[in-house]
């Protein structure tokens, strides 16, 4: 790709982000997003592959509709309220509509379908991207709307997202499907927790953001894409096997590494507020994460 072109690509990814992060105002906010989502589709689509080109056309329709949703949302708030500050969601059916958009964004069960699909026919550099900086825009209007949003609706989404991305990864052998139901599983973590402690969901996305992004790194090193590929790498580089092997262990929550403290600090909180089915069945697809990410390790 032209080094201007790809030089104007992800400045617009950074405007993008930047004006989600700094809008109080929804259509400012709104056009954050579609910057974000405009900016990084040439990315995905530049290697003129048709897995490339299928994956980027399910990319942009999933965003067009989440956007589309996101819009009204925001217009149905204004019209009843009058208001189109982004903390004065004072209308519940936009609030629920807002979720609604970003759990469509972001890759929530039930509406994670695309994610997988996607994940798998990019190249490692932009299925970075798109697994770590566009997670950042949605959650920036998340943390912000996280009072006004249904507990309950949260709660479900986020179990649903960890039985998802728990059962989901059990079965595959392509690394980027692995890394795509990981992704589901701990955006659950993140959003059960949301309305209850927004800080754990601050932690646990920055930590999330430190994994994927080794994670990916070392992948991209090896230029492995599938399981058994991983073998053969380890004989190259022992030291980057090592890494690679405590990056998985982490990013699956085994104890003591970093990737733990989240998950342990999210129970502890589900349970301070009586939420023990929760918090039980959380721990126990937190188990079948940890399955798969030891069967990559071994």
């Amino acid at each position: 790709m032209n080094p201007t072109v790809l030089t104007i690509l992800i400045s617009s990814l950074g405007l993008g982000t930047t004006l989600t992060f700094i809008g109080s105002h929804w259509l400012l906010v709104w056009m954050g997003l579609e910057i974000n989502t405009l900016a990084i589709i040439p990315l995905m689509i530049h290697q003129h592959h048709p897995r490339a080109v299928e994956a980027t056309t399910k990319y942009f329709i999933t965003q067009a509709t989440a956007s589309a949703l996101l819009l009204f949302a925001s217009i149905t708030n204004a019209w009843t309220s009058g208001e189109w500050s982004l903390t004065e969601m004072t209308n519940p059916t936009s609030a629920t509509l807002t979720l609604t958009a970003l759990a469509l964004k972001i890759g929530l069960a039930p509406l994670h379908f695309w994610l997988p699909e996607v994940l798998q026919g990019l190249n490692l550099t932009t299925g970075l991207i798109l697994s770590t900086w566009q997670k950042l825009a949605p959650f920036a209007i998340l943390l912000q709307l996280y009072p006004l949003l249904n507990p309950n609706l949260l709660l479900s989404l986020g179990i649903l997202s960890t039985i998802i991305g728990g059962w989901g990864g059990l079965n595959q052998t392509q690394l980027r499907k692995i890394l795509a139901y990981s992704s589901i599983a701990n955006l659950g973590w993140m959003i059960t927790i949301l309305h209850y402690a927004p800080n754990l969901t601050l932690l646990n996305l920055i930590l999330y953001i430190i994994m994927t992004l080794t994670t990916f790194l070392l992948f991209k090193t090896f230029n492995s894409t599938k399981i058994n590929s991983i073998a053969s790498s380890s004989t190259k580089s022992p030291l980057l096997s090592i890494i690679t092997l405590l990056t998985l262990l982490s990013l699956g929550g085994l104890p003591p590494l970093s990737g733990f403290m989240p998950k342990w600090l999210i129970l502890q909180e589900l349970t301070k507020q009586n939420l023990f089915i929760p918090a039980t069945i959380m721990a126990l697809m937190a188990l079948l994460s940890l399955f798969f990410y030891l069967r990559l390790c071994y």
